[in-house]
């Protein structure tokens, strides 16, 4: 089944609906894309990708009825209402042209009237249909909002990640998902959420499902959030050798294309979790801002190595 069709952009946007009956909504639409058939109009059909959805503005409606006449209009709408093209919108309160109008009709094709102005119109097609067709995946774990950060919480099952995001929660922070996040890639950004059903609520072991906006508030919930910034939680490793000042290569994880800086935290008993991932993401923040604490930290060490040997070298010369 397809994921976007006419209808629901029509019911979405509150279009008025010219011509084509119930069957012809059905239309599938595949690409975020709109086309204004400037060439189209004037003749030239190469190249033209038939799949999105045609808007008519200012410059298409003054050209038609100052340039076109009725040969070179029928030419023009007998390709631009073929099979592929989802539909055409007509912007700015335009009437559709009535040669338009006429092959529409014949050919059970949806047309429709907006009165919002052409660029207007266009963005927002464009926006609910990158939305709407975004390429997306699933990911388990906890999805939260901290500071302001989305941060993905992934580990194997059982490393407490629902706790520690309950913590979190209770600690000022939003939950956006508990276990299932379906990531999407809109624009250049990973946007997170949870399905409609599973929305507000977390899974306890051995408490059971609870709600966490009716519990902690209904600001305790987001949602949805770009993803930034992924903790990956482990079992404590005493044979491991973990980050001890940070100047370590970063770690990146890619999902959709984009990548994410990813952290990987031990996870022992004792160990206050949710004051380590606020600390984590409070470093995050200074890192975007360009402030990296590890290197300003071996620069102070390294300053301090070199003044140290400085001090050697003139005592060593004075002695002599």
């Amino acid at each position: 089944m397809a994921k976007v069709i006419v209808r629901d952009l029509a019911k979405k946007f509150m279009w008025t609906i010219v011509t084509g009956d119930s069957d012809s909504l059905n239309r599938p639409l595949t690409l975020a894309d709109t086309n204004r058939p400037g060439l189209e109009l004037a003749g030239y059909f190469p190249d033209t990708q038939t799949k999105r959805l045609v808007v008519l503005g200012d410059k298409e409606i003054g050209y038609i009825e100052e340039q076109m006449d009725e040969i070179s209009q029928r030419r023009s709408y007998e390709f631009l209402t073929g099979d592929s093209t989802p539909c055409i919108v007509v912007a700015h309160g335009h009437e559709c042209p009535p040669v338009l109008k006429e092959i529409a009709q014949r050919k059970n094709f949806p047309v429709f009237k907006t009165e919002y102005q052409t660029s207007h119109a266009i963005v927002s097609i464009t926006n609910y249909l990158d939305e709407c067709l975004a390429e997306s995946v699933v990911i388990h774990g906890e999805l939260v909002r901290v500071f302001g950060v989305g941060v993905l919480i992934t580990g194997r099952s059982g490393m407490g990640k629902s706790e520690i995001a309950l913590e979190l929660i209770k600690r000022g922070h939003q939950l956006v998902g508990d276990d299932r996040i379906d990531c999407y890639k809109i624009h250049d950004d990973l946007v997170g959420r949870t399905t409609p059903m599973l929305e507000g609520f977390m899974e306890l072991r051995g408490v059971g499902i609870i709600n966490v906006s009716r519990m902690y508030g209904v600001g305790a919930v987001a949602h949805e959030t770009q993803i930034e910034f992924q903790i990956d939680l482990e079992p404590f490793n005493d044979s491991y050798e973990y980050d001890r000042v940070g100047i370590e290569e970063k770690e990146y994880n890619e999902i959709l294309g984009i990548k994410i800086l990813k952290m990987t935290i031990p996870v022992s008993q004792g160990r206050p979790m949710s004051s380590v991932i606020e600390t984590a993401v409070t470093n995050f923040l200074l890192l975007k801002d360009g402030l990296d604490s590890a290197k300003e930290f071996e620069e102070r060490v390294l300053s301090q190595i070199s003044e140290n040997k400085k001090e050697e070298f003139d005592a060593s010369v004075s002695e002599h």
